[in-house]
């Protein structure tokens, strides 16, 4: 890697950070409580105003669950294939495959809920800039938006503004696994009609 492609990777290294937080729907507290790194020096991080050191990289690739090349956006040397890697959240019973390696624009991801009993108040909400779009590639999947709530089978997509109050679940016996497509910031997607 030259000089101008390293200065590069670490010019991006700020939004990278803070892209990974807002994926992961959490606060400077919260990654402060996890890597030992105050939210001020993280604001500054994220920002670009504070330099990056290993000291300072290390914590956050931990906190986040990420070799650190992935975290800092490192180029691939050598081996071309990607490896993808999970990551498991067994409380929730959730394992989300990243599918895209990037941070700007849209996310890919594929994500298997397994089969969990009905909470008896119902799914957690969240709300969130941006817009999903959601294809279901086995079992049932509820989607729960906006008060509204859709079971999308195997080979049905569907779509929704983040911002409305919404969750995930398993709405068969079996695993779900489904593809979602997000785009930040109210991003919408592009169609095109074929002439």
């Amino acid at each position: 890697m030259n000089r101008d492609e390293t200065n590069g990777v670490l010019r991006s290294v700020g939004g990278r950070l803070r892209a990974l937080r807002q994926e992961r729907n959490a606060t400077l507290d919260d990654i402060s409580a996890l890597s030992g790194i105050s939210p001020s020096t993280l604001s500054r991080l994220e920002s670009g105003q504070r330099k990056y050191t290993l000291d300072l990289l290390l914590p956050l690739a931990a906190a986040y669950n990420l070799p650190l090349d992935e975290l800092v956006g490192a180029p691939q040397t050598g081996d071309p294939r990607v490896h993808l890697r999970p990551v498991a959240a067994p409380r929730q019973g959730r394992t989300v495959i990243p599918l895209v390696r990037h941070y700007g624009g849209p996310h890919a991801h594929k994500q298997i809920l397994s089969p969990e009993p009905a909470a008896a108040d119902g799914p957690e909400l969240n709300t969130h800039q941006g817009f999903n779009w959601i294809y279901v590639l086995f079992g049932r999947l509820r989607i729960t938006a906006g008060g509204a709530e859709l079971v999308v089978q195997a080979g049905e997509a569907a779509e929704f503004d983040t911002r409305l109050p919404h969750a995930f679940s398993n709405a068969g016996d079996q695993p779900v696994e489904f593809l979602s497509l997000f785009g930040a910031q109210g991003e919408r997607m592009r169609l095109k009609a074929w002439e």
